[in-house]
């Protein structure tokens, strides 16, 4: 890396994320709007609020950083789920999304505050939910993981693992797929030497074999 990266963003999963991948950063987040507009679907939703989020951080214009923004919406389809307001809500969502495949969209933007450069990255991913019981559902809703989550659920949970037999990036529907990230970072003349092995990182840390990351790295339109 050249940069240093300012994320505009207080997601303890992002941080994470990065921190797998040996970026160093400073969580500077953004407070924008983030009510959609009226008709507005998934995809243009979360590249307008990632560009919004990087365009608020880089406002100071950091010198010698690169503004990274994030925003995630699961989508059934033309339907946007954000974090529910409640038990009952979490539990209208989780029902809704049982035993069925939905979408989760993540945007990336990677903004040069200081020549104004900006880049886009989007990723939507097929997300297969198992047919778990009432019982589980409401054991997990009890817990009061879902209730900070969009769509009401964390993929990443071990005790209730809502998906099954994932295809497509992991890491974007946790709200940040590294391998788009280090594309894009690429694209910026960000990095310097050679790309960190993600799959390998995904291996480690997810227990995960993403079946993807080397077509994202070559610049294929995959996820």
């Amino acid at each position: 890396m050249r940069l240093k990266i300012v994320l505009a963003s207080n997601s303890p999963r992002r941080r994470q994320l990065l921190g797998w991948l040996g970026i160093d950063f400073e969580a500077r987040p953004a407070d924008i709007d983030e009510s959609p507009r009226s008709g507005e679907l998934p995809q243009p939703y979360v590249l307008r609020l990632a560009e919004g989020k990087a365009r608020a951080a880089g406002a100071c214009r950091p010198q010698g950083c690169l503004v990274l923004a994030a925003d995630t919406i699961v989508a059934d389809g033309a339907a946007l789920l954000g974090k529910p307001t409640g038990a009952d809500e979490a539990r209208a969502m989780l029902s809704a999304l049982r035993g069925r495949v939905h979408q989760v969209h993540t945007a990336l933007a990677l903004l040069d505050p200081t020549g104004g450069e900006l880049l886009t990255e989007l990723c939507s991913t097929d997300v297969p939910m198992r047919a778990y019981s009432d019982a589980e559902m409401d054991a997990y809703i009890a817990s009061g993981d879902p209730l900070d989550k969009a769509g009401a659920y964390a993929i990443q949970n071990a005790a209730f693992h809502p998906v099954e037999k994932l295809s497509g990036c992991y890491a974007s529907v946790m709200g940040l797929p590294m391998c788009h990230l280090l594309r894009g970072l690429r694209r910026m003349n960000a990095f310097t030497g050679d790309l960190p092995e993600v799959r390998q990182v995904c291996r480690a840390n997810l227990n995960y074999d993403c079946p993807i990351s080397g077509a994202v790295l070559r610049g294929e339109a995959v996820g």
